[in-house]
């Protein structure tokens, strides 16, 4: 499996709006804790680790 670092997701204006809604209300600690949970879910769903961690050096670029 390779990396997909082009825009892949269908209605990402959707997702990042489901991303913000499910942060509203939340303290400043809860957010980080739901940021952190949801990357481990996604880490687990991609279960590749060369991807996981070209994922990580391309998010740090960023």
């Amino acid at each position: 499996m390779k990396l997909i670092d082009t825009p892949n997701l269908d209605d990402h204006d959707g997702f990042y709006a489901e991303l913000l809604a499910a942060h509203r209300g939340l303290s400043e600690a809860q957010s980080h804790a739901l940021n952190a949970q949801l990357v481990l879910i996604l880490a687990n769903h991609i279960g590749d680790r060369q991807v996981l961690s070209e994922a990580l050096d391309l998010a740090r670029k960023r």
